[in-house]
């Protein structure tokens, strides 16, 4: 039964992003813990973190700040589909589509000209981004892949299998990892 209580309009974080940004991350929109932490990906049990920490040395153990400072290194940029949105709980599943409102995808691939690839965080972020980005990642000769979610509610993935199909398409987009 749907509850009857009142969403609120939720507000998503800025990019975080070098100007030499060769990948693009997106998410769909920070979850419950992360808008609290005022952190990109502060679930304890998402596993984005601990994949960059293998990857790219972006561990969970470094300070947020450091975290990243290894992905701009890396060459990586991250942020989310949504700029707004309503959601009744964290999930992605929860998000109401008819409020939602996509960052200003333009204007990022017009001051981040290396971007060649976008890596979609789970189907949510792909099929926002595809629906409202207002850009055309082929004219831009940005190609887009799709990666299973690092989020704790895509518990039918292994880890180790999302960590092999992050490493393959960081890889393939030309960032050095380990």
């Amino acid at each position: 039964m749907p509850s009857s209580a009142p969403t609120r309009l939720l507000k998503g974080f800025p990019p975080v992003s070098a100007k030499d940004a060769r990948v693009l991350i997106l998410g769909s929109m920070p979850g419950t813990a992360s808008l609290q932490a005022h952190q990109y990906y502060a679930h304890p049990h998402n596993r984005f973190w601990p994949i960059m920490g293998e990857l790219v040395g972006a561990t969970p153990a470094l300070p947020y700040a450091q975290r990243l400072l290894r992905l701009k290194q890396s060459g990586i940029a991250l942020w989310d589909v949504f700029d707004r949105c309503e959601r009744d709980g964290g999930l992605d599943s929860a998000i109401r589509d008819d409020t939602a409102q996509a960052n200003d995808f333009p204007a990022f691939f017009a001051g981040h000209r290396g971007v060649r690839t976008v890596l979609f965080n789970g189907a949510k972020a792909e099929s926002g981004f595809r629906r409202l980005a207002g850009v055309q990642p082929d004219a831009l000769g940005v190609q887009c892949v799709r990666l299973p979610s690092t989020s704790p509610a895509n518990a039918s993935i292994a880890p180790t299998v999302k960590l092999a199909a992050w490493r393959h398409a960081l890889a393939q987009a030309g960032v050095s990892v380990s």
